[in-house]
């Protein structure tokens, strides 16, 4: 198997100031890129639901990596389905087709989770991702986003055009977006607790019951694979990426505040929505397409995580 040369590629990283495209661009230098040859658009300067800026992003690049997204916990999908449809959509699609209409080398997509069906047998299969609607509180997002794997599906069967399709778990670590109005459940129950333990409050509200099951991958392990997928997969399939262990919500909670020494009492808002009831990844695709396996434990990972955010609380 032969890597794709970073050395000389002027790479284009959508979303590639964030949480996640900070650790891709680090994890690209690493693999030989350079650095001045790395491009992030702004959102304030390039609206990529707009067509033209689409096209003026994509010139001269010979690599897309396609990481923004419009993007939230329940709470957000549950406020704003039709804005998570049509951004996503209109950001993903636009930039396929500038990029296949520019001549660019490969275009890698990274989907979501959230695109596989409500009831997926565990752990999610790549070939189950059509066996089903996705999880009505996140679906407008998941199918908006599936939708740009059959682009590139038809792309690549059409127009012979490199595109790949990479499918992350849920993922968190330092610089995670710890947005209560936003934030996914890692970064949302890390603040909570904090800031009852600074209010000295006994007790910890928590959405759901606790019995959804969840993975999570490292984000700078996401990262690592996602440039492995870069240099060395080819291929029209989708893959997953991922650690390939669930943990419940009632689990995770009981964690995190072992690990932030909070010892009030969980009180479970069974009144609120729990979301899709599990969520465990088959990671043998991307073990055995280009020698990707997770390398950093969770609980090394949640200890940086909550490192890094009382360091930056304030």
């Amino acid at each position: 198997m032969t890597a794709l040369e970073l050395k000389n590629k002027r790479i284009l990283v959508t979303g590639g100031a964030g949480f996640l495209g900070r650790q891709v661009i680090e994890q690209l230098c690493q693999s030989g890129a350079d650095p001045e040859k790395i491009t992030v658009p702004r959102s304030r300067e390039y609206d990529l639901r707009l067509w033209e800026n689409n096209q003026r992003v994509v010139d001269q690049q010979d690599i897309i990596i396609h990481l923004a997204a419009h993007v939230g916990g329940i709470g957000l999908n549950r406020e704003k389905p039709a804005e998570l449809f049509y951004d996503n959509l209109m950001m993903g699609t636009q930039l396929i087709h500038a990029a296949y209409q520019a001549g660019v080398e490969k275009f890698v997509c990274i989907g979501t989770i959230c695109a596989y069906p409500k009831f997926t047998p565990v752990p999610f299969r790549e070939d189950d991702i059509w066996n089903g609607y996705p999880e009505e509180t996140n679906a407008p997002y998941g199918v908006a986003k599936k939708a740009l794997l059959v682009q590139l599906q038809a792309y690549r069967q059409q127009y012979d055009f490199n595109g790949i399709y990479l499918l992350p778990v849920n993922l968190y670590g330092p610089e995670d977006n710890f947005d209560p109005g936003s934030s996914h459940v890692i970064p949302a129950l890390i603040r909570k607790v904090h800031e009852a333990q600074i209010q000295g409050a006994k007790q910890l509200p928590v959405w759901g019951d606790g019995s959804p099951t969840r993975e999570f991958l490292y984000s700078e392990d996401a990262a690592r694979g996602i440039v492995m997928g870069t240099q060395l997969y080819n291929d029209s399939e989708p893959v997953n990426l991922g650690t390939g262990h669930e943990i419940s919500i009632r689990d995770l909670i009981t964690l995190i505040c072992e690990l932030m020494e909070f010892d009030g009492e969980i009180v479970w808002e069974t009144d609120k929505p729990n979301g899709q009831p599990r969520r465990c990844l088959d990671t043998e695709r991307a073990k055995q397409a280009f020698n990707f396996t997770a390398q950093v434990s969770f609980e090394q990972g949640l200890k940086n995580t909550i490192e890094w955010y009382r360091q930056n609380a304030a």
